[in-house]
């Protein structure tokens, strides 16, 4: 999500649209978890810029993925927060056409990656999620959602950053008991809800491949 919010950013600074190979990308990326388009998103934006589009957007909390690594980002429930409600609220960051586009993207994501946040959410809001995965010699599987529920003139969002799971399953699992909870705490007198992620062959497979690094957690 960083990655998109960086590339729309700096679409903006240098007054132009999307190329179709970045728009293809983004896509790619949102929508299927598309490892080579996020590295090559990555790379074409660079450290620096990428910095840049979090200081805009209060995201101190966060610290990016060395060199290459984009999935060792860390970042905070906090700080994906303000991700999600700078899409979500008009904003001097990204103009209304790039937050449509960034949530038009993470309302298509793939139904074998829906899982986490979602679960528990009524059927009648428009459900944009995206979820990260990845699995580590320390605290185990990091297993990531966010989401944000909208529906004519309202809008909430939730954000379950978890680790230490044994497995990609389990923490899936975790995940989307929590959002149920707080789903219904929000939602109290809906009845038809999203149910919880049945297994899919692609879990355990990492979000990304990363080798063993020194001094990284």
């Amino acid at each position: 999500m960083i990655i998109l919010g960086a590339m729309l950013r700096k679409a903006l600074d240098q007054h132009r649209y999307l190329t179709s190979t970045e728009a293809s990308q983004l896509r790619a990326m949102i929508t299927q978890s598309d490892n080579n388009a996020a590295s090559a998103l990555w790379a074409k934006l660079e450290h620096p810029y990428i910095q840049h589009f979090l200081n805009l957007a209060g995201m101190t909390q966060t610290v990016l993925g060395p060199g290459r690594y984009w999935g060792l980002t860390q970042a905070t429930a906090h700080d994906e927060m303000l991700l999600l409600r700078i899409l979500l609220r008009g904003n001097t960051i990204l103009s209304s056409n790039s937050r449509t586009y960034a949530l038009g993207l993470m309302a298509q994501v793939i139904s074998s990656q829906r899982w986490g946040v979602p679960a528990g959410a009524p059927r009648s809001v428009t459900v944009h999620v995206k979820d990260g995965w990845l699995p580590r010699t320390t605290h185990g599987w990091r297993i990531n959602s966010i989401g944000a529920f909208t529906w004519p003139q309202h809008w909430y969002t939730i954000v379950v950053l978890s680790m230490d799971n044994p497995t990609m399953s389990y923490g899936v699992t975790t995940v989307e008991s929590i959002a149920r909870v707080i789903h219904s705490d929000l939602n109290p007198t809906v009845t038809a809800v999203i149910p919880r992620s049945a297994p899919d062959p692609g879990w355990g497979k990492p979000d990304e491949t990363i080798p063993t690094l020194p001094a990284v957690p």
